[in-house]
């Protein structure tokens, strides 16, 4: 009982921490971190400490996931005080920035919409927060636009991508970039980046990568490969089989599953999983592009668009849209396909729409596009 602990001897290549996956499209596996990995994201992402720091860092992210396990070790590294929340509630949410003066918070979409949904956040005192950063699955763009009109203007809002295998973040979209100031032209490019995920950090390389590994030019999509000293080796063993590497080039490439493309300025932008990829008729289809679409209508909150077995064309394209409830009335069907027509190639418009109240997503604001397609793959 009163055993006095002793320190031990670690090395950078000794296993940590074990995190498991979300599991949204697939079982969750366990990815191993190692010591050096957590070290490497502190030493490269943490802003050095000075003698009038006052920042003060909000916790509500779960400690199970990947950005709460890095917040706890960025803050003390960072001299920020921490202020836990054990679950989050908007209203706790709103009343905790103002009572505890909180400079720096991380939220999940749905956590930002249900933020900025709440009727009394007017009344609330946020001229404290510096920075707000997001993440962990996409963000509906009417969401992100109200937020950047109802925060003060003060907030520098970041949007942070990474995964468990590369130990957090990786790449950010900027404060500069969430700024919609300039000329007409530049504020709609602004707009339009909204949907990026930015540039990788100094410690990280991202590229584009065709069927055969080969690098793809600007403006192509392919998946998204990640090369960083803290990706991680491979996952926990399961009961009765090998634990296995993760999937990765000679030249040190860690491969995502993610699908992307990169812009002529070096901006990445996201396009779904691979697992999501919609193939009709030999054609591959993007279920991003489509929702980047339907985001566009005014009648539109959220969607996501999924393929659905076809006995004509292999699969189809199917969305599932929230509309929105500020509307005077909700888009039909026949609107939404026609504005898609529109707007793409023919054989990427939805070829069925359905209206729902709300989409299944994880704790972490992940949708649950497994839970779509056993709902709607069979009408």
């Amino acid at each position: 009982q009163d055993a006095e602990i002793e320190p031990t001897e670690v090395d950078d290549g000794d296993l940590n921490v074990i995190m498991f996956t979300a599991g949204t499209t697939s079982r969750p596996k366990g990815v191993m971190i190692r010591y050096g990995d957590l070290a490497s994201y502190a030493l490269n992402t943490a802003e050095p400490v000075s003698e009038d720091d006052h920042y003060t860092q909000l916790m509500v992210a779960p400690f199970y996931h990947i950005a709460g396990l890095t917040a706890i070790m960025l803050a003390p590294y960072s001299a920020r005080r921490m202020v836990l929340l054990r679950q989050f509630d908007p209203m706790r949410w709103l009343e905790t920035v103002q009572k505890e003066r909180i400079t720096h918070a991380f939220v999940v979409p749905t956590m930002l919409k249900r933020i900025i949904d709440e009727p009394s956040f007017g009344r609330y005192d946020l001229s404290s927060l510096e920075m707000l950063s997001y993440g962990s699955a996409a963000t509906p763009p009417g969401v992100l636009l109200r937020a950047l009109e109802l925060f003060p203007r003060s907030v520098g809002f970041i949007n942070a991508y990474g995964q468990t295998e590369t130990t957090a973040t990786v790449s950010m979209l900027g404060p500069d970039d969430h700024r919609l100031e300039g000329t007409p032209e530049e504020v709609e490019r602004k707009k339009s980046r909204l949907r990026s995920i930015g540039k990788p950090l100094p410690d990280a390389e991202i590229r584009i990568v065709g069927e055969q590994g080969e690098a793809l030019p600007a403006g192509q999509i392919g998946e998204v490969a990640i090369r960083t000293a803290r990706a991680t080796q491979g996952y926990l063993a399961k009961k009765g089989e090998e634990g296995h590497i993760a999937k990765r080039d000679g030249g040190g490439w860690l491969y995502t599953s993610d699908l992307g493309w990169i812009d002529e300025e070096g901006y990445v932008f996201l396009a779904g999983r691979k697992s999501d990829m919609i193939i009709r008729g030999g054609e591959n289809i993007s279920p991003e592009e489509v929702e980047a679409v339907l985001y566009r209508h005014p009648d539109v909150e959220d969607v996501a668009v999924i393929g659905v077995p076809d006995d004509e064309w292999g699969e189809c394209v199917v969305a599932i849209v929230v509309p929105r409830r500020e509307s005077a009335e909700e888009p039909s069907a026949e609107e939404l396909i026609g504005f898609c027509r529109e707007r793409l190639a023919s054989y990427k418009k939805p070829s069925a729409v359905h209206l729902v109240n709300e989409l299944p997503r994880s704790d972490l604001g992940k949708v649950r596009k497994n839970v779509l397609r056993e709902q709607f793959g069979a009408r």
